[in-house]
């Protein structure tokens, strides 16, 4: 366990080294980069506060990606299924915006959740029939997700008083869910507190979790011993893609009150990521969503005070994700030095 932390430790800090020489070759200082990154991260209220919101959605994504990764399943459509999540509670919001909060709320998390469990369904039955690969078509079926929600907001769903911009009109307020006390951060926080414990339990104490463990081990002794493998592949992929429309539903709901193409920045590929920097742990991806998520916060002061491109959000995640992965060799294997 000490070894594990001390590997993904550096390759974090290794990921921060690079960004600095990165910022080095553009002009800016390394260290004064690293210090607004940071500073706009963690270093007020305000930071704060953001960077919790946007760590609940990267953590509901996370949760779900991590689902699937724990049976060896590789669902890249976190994104997509986002995209469909939140359009199922906009459809619910705006049919029935007149239904008491108590009953309109877990209708358009239903209805997220169904959404998304669905669009993750597809790639598991195409997978087990047609024996695609589900890297591929969850990739592809994030574009098409995004083209939906597209469709909608500058279509059947645009807001005629908006002057022309693509978006729903504001949900009412029973389909708006609130701030916590006098903060900008939602109640979807207790949310992920719920089903990250929830979720830990599943995977510690019950038999399914074991079955989906046993089997991302080991495929091929997992059919010899009689699991319900290919159940087991639907089971995660629908969980995956249903945790992500709930993300979805937060971020439309309790974030924009609407639905519009902006909501799309991108959190179902944080998401994974943060499942690979956690380990798939559930506490571990709630660490790691705020550690993301404020450095998301930080890029942006970065932009504001250094004029640093907005790409390299990007590219730091990307090195993160490299470095955390190049890092795993050593958790499995060591390094044996001898005479030839």
């Amino acid at each position: 366990m000490g070894g594990s932390c001390l590997v993904l430790f550096t390759a974090l800090a290794l990921s921060l080294l690079l960004s600095s020489f990165l910022l080095y070759l553009g002009g800016t200082s390394p260290i004064q980069g690293m210090k607004v990154l940071f500073q706009g991260a963690f270093g007020s209220r305000w930071a704060l506060e953001d960077s919790v919101l946007k760590a609940i959605p990267i953590f509901l994504c996370a949760l779900g990606v991590a689902v699937a990764f724990r049976l060896k399943i590789w669902n890249i459509g976190a994104e997509g299924q986002f995209a469909l999540g939140a359009i199922g509670a906009t459809w619910i919001a705006l049919s029935f915006p007149d239904w008491p909060k108590i009953v309109l709320i877990p209708a358009m998390i239903c209805l997220a959740m169904v959404a998304g469990g669905l669009w993750g369904l597809i790639p598991a039955i195409l997978r087990q029939k047609l024996r695609t690969n589900e890297i591929i078509v969850t990739l592809m079926m994030n574009y098409i997700a995004i083209l939906i929600l597209d469709y909608l907001v500058y279509g059947v769903w645009k807001d005629p008083t908006s002057f022309g911009f693509p978006m729903t009109p504001t949900f009412s307020e029973q389909a708006i869910v609130g701030k916590i006390g006098g903060t900008a951060i939602n109640w979807g926080l207790t949310h992920c507190l719920i089903l990250g414990i929830l979720f830990w339990i599943f995977f510690r104490f019950t038999r399914t979790g074991f079955e989906i463990k046993a089997s991302g081990d080991n495929v091929r002794a997992a059919r010899y011993a009689g699991l319900p493998y290919d159940r087991l592949v639907m089971l995660v992929m629908v969980l995956s893609g249903a945790l992500a429309g709930w993300a979805g539903f937060l971020e439309a709901s309790a974030t924009v009150n609407r639905l519009q193409p902006s909501i799309m920045v991108g959190y179902g590929y944080t998401a994974i990521v943060v499942a690979w920097l956690a380990r798939l742990h559930p506490l571990s991806i709630g660490i790691a969503s705020i550690l993301l998520a404020g450095l998301r916060v930080g890029v942006e002061s970065l932009q504001l005070d250094l004029q640093v491109p907005a790409a390299f959000g990007g590219i730091l995640e990307g090195l993160i994700l490299l470095t955390v992965l190049a890092g795993g060799l050593f958790t499995h294997y060591r390094l044996v030095f001898g005479r030839k």
